[in-house]
């Protein structure tokens, strides 16, 4: 089966990113892309796909597609600095990768959360979905 960036889950208390799996009577399922362990996720808790997260810019809302493309090419398809590096040079490091984020309402805990997702794509070997979601984002039109 074919996942799709819509499939690719944060989920509000728990650390990491995980694959939406199945529907379940009082809740979804979910599997760690980090571990691989499945999880019964309530239906109370605060889920959302990684497709449907914006970062808030000068000029508006970007997509995090769009804000982890630009890390991608910042990086050559590698993995990106170490969220649990200096927070100065976190926020440079992001600064330079999309310059008008929002200094106001993009907090480092926020760019460490991208960060930190975008180096889990890379290593489960996901970026590729970042590519899908453009070209049938192109397609819909």
């Amino acid at each position: 089966m074919e996942i799709t960036l819509k499939e690719i889950l944060s989920i509000s208390g728990y650390s990491g990113l995980f694959k939406f799996v199945s529907q379940g009577r009082q809740g979804i399922i979910v599997e760690s892309l980090i571990d691989g362990k499945r999880v019964n996720i309530p239906v109370t808790a605060k889920v959302s796909a990684i497709a449907d997260i914006a970062v808030f810019t000068d000029t508006g809302d970007v997509p995090l597609r769009e804000v982890m493309v630009k890390i991608r090419n910042a990086e050559e398809g590698k993995a990106s600095i170490d969220p649990k590096s200096d927070t100065k040079e976190i926020v440079k490091y992001f600064g330079k990768v999309v310059p008008d984020y929002d200094r106001d309402r993009v907090y480092t805990s926020d760019i460490k959360k991208i960060i930190t997702w975008y180096n889990q794509l890379h290593a489960q070997n996901l970026l590729a979905l970042l590519d899908v979601a453009e070209e049938s984002a192109e397609e819909s039109k």
